[in-house]
């Protein structure tokens, strides 16, 4: 039976499988070139693999050709479901869907008076001097105003105008809308207006059904508006990409259904499939395919990341840890000191959400982010080449990126990279036009600013700015939240994250550097280390007081209910973890702290985290409980990994396969190249020198040093 963890990124897709089928193994490796395999302990094995995201002439989804390659069945066979136990996947469809403005077409159904309520938002000002203010554009299409009200109380002030609320929503039926969101003032208290309103959409025939009280069941009406648009902006999307894979994981004709919102439920398959099918969750955690929905997608590539690092650094002995993802497209950046962080309210790509997420910093700096000089300075992304045309080394007559500057400046090399370009995709990366046009390139800039440079010296100097951007990015996430990241290890991985990761840990002035065996596929290995989590949240708004306690208490049993019941496991071994959301009255910003018994303990934790991060508290004010959050942990089986013995001699080094010529520190070194797996443990190597694998490239730069530990980890430590 075969596991398999899988991550589609916006340039690879990532996959990493278990299995114990000697037979898959044994034609594996005929092709060492394309499949990394890892023996485990109990006659198990990993494989781990990569291929493009887009390629349209060879397969319509990187992750199902993935596997099909892995069983050695072409690509109009029927996947056996007797194949494969397991598909744990993130993946990037939502995101890109909200980042393109191509989701389904929303209906927002809102109180009467309140239109323009979410357009207006809170009014903020990103950038305080522009006096051309580009407001985000609306994921609704249009507005229906319902003659209903609740006051803060619970008092029915208007009841719902029954007649017009069905006129209006068969009008915008017939226009071919399906998707309806559905935000009424109070309503995340008093509900039953949204509930009648859902019902007649129901019966007219919306698919999509968004209702706020389920979907984000907190105060403020802008924000739980937002959420519940984007979740029914979204969730259709993702049905059709969950039916698009599970048609082909499994046999039969049923669908997987992820349902409309409006029960909170979503329906299961018409046919059940052997094969269990899972997502991996913006905050962390999976959840059964049918349950999978929009409001919970965003983030759901990164967070298999996040989680990847933080387990893989806790198994090799790290508990404080800054998480540097470099993939493709983008860099991903998370912070970590004994518990996932996470943060309530997020916005990304213009759109404003309140639901948990990991607390990521993304920045557009990535191996396919295109370089170019706009006639003054060098500029790196945000645009980036993806992997279709992708980097100029490509072979697809891409624009320079931060690869090819990598290329030129000797520390990829194409020997040692995927030989997976061209049209046939059997070809190594195109050294020569990288050289070609960055001296063109360095002609250019020389003529429009009159200083000599050379090709490597341009190279270097776009790698220098994208090594700043994200820099500033890992800052954000903890110099300016008050934690010292010279304590911190730097846990890198993503297929370009080995290439910068000594300048990044130089700029930040960190002295050590994490760099798993699957650093390249750690996102996708992320999905097999993670456990099924569910969150339920619960709106409060009142004073923290002895008092409150037991109707805390109350609320949170109610939520633990609510959150078991998506995990649907009878005797599964479950952790509970109890929080509230604390701030101090009159204000917006708001801090997590563990729920206890004891109110004493909740302020003490409350006012050590406000003092750590905004340098004062206020023993004046009254504590105010915004909301309370139940999460059930559902322990899954991860992958083992071995350890590994030294055969060689205490005496003897590792031997290079060859000597390259790299530029770096303005100058350029003969340099030696080590394979990964020639390493054993207890070997050192100072920097220069380059490390490769089949699935990443790792430069140790002057001044660093890289030792193997019996667990088949590479530190690298800060010589001087």
């Amino acid at each position: 039976m075969l596991k398999v963890f899988a991550d589609r990124g916006g340039t690879f897709t990532d996959i990493v499988a278990v299995t114990n089928n000697q037979a898959i193994i044994d034609r594996l490796s005929r092709h060492p070139e394309r499949f990394l395999i890892v023996t485990l302990p109990n006659q198990q094995w990993i494989i781990v693999y990569k291929l493009l995201s887009e390629n349209p002439e060879q397969y319509q989804d990187a992750a199902i050709q993935g596997i099909r390659d892995i069983i050695g069945i072409s690509s109009n066979e029927p996947i056996s479901s007797e194949a494969i136990e397991v598909v744990k996947m993130g993946t990037t469809v939502a995101t890109n869907a909200l980042l393109e403005r191509k989701g389904d077409r929303v209906i927002l159904v809102i109180t009467k008076g309140f239109k323009d309520a979410l357009r207006i938002g809170y009014q903020n000002r990103p950038n305080i001097f522009a006096r051309h203010i580009i407001l985000p554009t609306m994921l609704y299409e249009q507005v229906i105003e319902i003659d209903e009200r609740y006051d803060a109380h619970g008092n029915e002030l208007t009841p719902v105008n029954i007649e017009q609320a069905k006129n209006d929503l068969q009008a915008v039926y017939n226009t071919g809308i399906r998707s309806c969101a559905i935000v009424f003032m109070h309503s995340d208290r008093y509900p039953e207006h949204e509930q009648q309103i859902a019902k007649i959409a129901q019966k007219i025939g919306f698919t999509q059904i968004s209702v706020s009280h389920k979907v984000s069941p907190l105060m403020k009406l802008v924000s739980r508006g937002d959420t519940t648009v984007i979740d029914a902006y979204l969730t259709p999307i993702l049905r059709r990409y969950v039916n698009q894979i599970a048609s082909q994981l499994r046999m039969g004709n049923g669908e997987w259904g992820i349902g409309n919102r409006e029960n909170n439920h979503s329906p299961l398959p018409t046919s059940h499939s052997p094969i269990k099918l899972m997502f991996m969750k913006s905050d962390g955690g999976l959840v059964a395919a049918e349950q999978f929905q929009g409001k919970d997608s965003i983030l759901s590539g990164p967070a298999g990341g996040i989680v990847g690092a933080v387990q893989s650094s806790k198994r090799a002995g790290f508990e404080l840890v800054i998480t540097f993802d470099m993939g493709g497209t983008s860099t991903d950046v998370a912070h970590f000191k004994g518990e996932y962080e996470r943060q309530l309210d997020s916005e990304i790509a213009g759109a404003r959400m309140r639901v948990p997420v990991l607390a990521i910093n993304t920045i557009a700096a990535g191996g396919g982010s295109i370089l170019f000089f706009d006639g003054s300075s060098y500029r790196v992304g945000p645009k980036s080449a993806g992997s279709n045309p992708g980097p100029a080394c490509y072979r697809r007559g891409g624009p320079l990126a931060v690869t090819d500057a990598n290329v030129m400046l000797g520390k990829i090399h194409p020997q040692y990279f995927p030989s997976v370009f061209g049209i046939d995709g059997n070809l190594p990366l195109d050294k020569d036009t990288v050289i070609q046009q960055f001296t063109q390139l360095a002609q250019d800039i020389q003529a429009a600013t009159f200083n000599h440079c050379t090709a490597e010296q341009v190279a270097a100097g776009f790698i220098a700015i994208a090594v700043e951007n994200m820099a500033n990015a890992i800052k954000k996430i903890s110099l300016q939240r008050g934690y010292d990241v010279s304590q911190y290890v730097l846990c890198c991985f993503g297929g370009a994250g080995g290439q910068v990761a000594c300048l990044i840990a130089d700029t930040l002035g960190m002295k050590k550097i994490f760099l798993h065996p699957y650093a390249g596929v750690l996102s996708a290995y992320g999905m097999g280390l993670a456990d099924v989590r569910a969150i339920r949240e619960g709106g409060v708004e009142q004073p923290l007081t002895q008092a409150l306690i037991p109707k805390l208490q109350q609320l949170m049993e109610y939520l633990e209910t609510q959150a078991r019941s998506e995990i649907n496991e009878v005797n599964a071994q479950t952790e509970i973890v109890k929080k509230i959301n604390l701030k101090y009255e009159e204000t917006n910003s708001t801090l997590t702290v563990n729920f206890a018994d004891n109110v004493v303990v909740m302020r003490q934790k409350f006012e050590d985290e406000h003092k750590s991060r905004y340098g004062f508290i206020q023993l004046d004010k009254t504590l105010i409980v915004e909301s309370a959050l139940v999460e059930v942990i559902q322990k899954m089986e991860t992958p083992e990994e071995p350890l590994i013995t030294r055969k060689r001699s205490i005496n003897k080094t590792p031997e290079a396969v060859e000597i390259v010529r790299i530029f770096t520190a303005e100058r350029w070194y003969d340099t030696p190249v080590y394979r990964r797996e020639d390493l054993q443990p207890e070997d050192s190597i100072n920097g220069p020198a380059i490390v490769v694998e089949k699935i990443s490239t790792i430069v140790v730069e002057s001044n660093w040093q890289a030792r193997l530990t019996e667990s088949n980890h590479l530190i690298l430590q800060r010589l001087a």
